[in-house]
């Protein structure tokens, strides 16, 4: 869980970082894992607890799915990255007060490959 810092000091990582972390090893598996399947896939001397603590929270969260697969669950995510990114990105716009503002500063930060997709999606759409 964590790393060394500037000093040798033990750096820990935050929970949304291992979650992250977690979430990618589950997304690049073409099939359900295993705590200790994600364990050494991500690697980086996280404790078995340690993994089996972030698959429940994200469990719990309903941000992975788990299969029986015996005495032991198996995990798998509930929603691809870009499904999570993007109700990440609306849930964001309806906290704030002002979703318009919201959008013209993000839209503004985009860049031109970026601006050009998104018009693109838009016509799509029939926006």
């Amino acid at each position: 869980m964590a790393g060394t810092g500037a000093r040798g000091r033990a750096v820990r990582r935050s929970a949304g970082e291992l979650e992250g972390t977690v979430l990618a090893a589950l997304w690049a598996a073409e099939r359900p894992l295993t705590p200790a399947q994600v364990q050494a896939e991500i690697g980086g001397g996280l404790a078995y607890n340690t993994v089996h603590t972030i698959l429940t929270r994200l469990y719990d969260k309903g941000l992975v799915l788990r299969d029986a697969d015996g005495r032991r669950g198996a995990y798998r995510p509930a929603k691809n990255a870009a499904e999570l990114t993007a109700g990440a990105m609306r849930e964001a716009l309806d906290r704030g007060p002002d979703p318009i503002a919201a959008l013209q500063q993000f839209v503004t930060a985009l860049s031109a490959e970026e601006a050009q997709a998104l018009r693109e999606l838009l016509a799509e759409n029939g926006a």
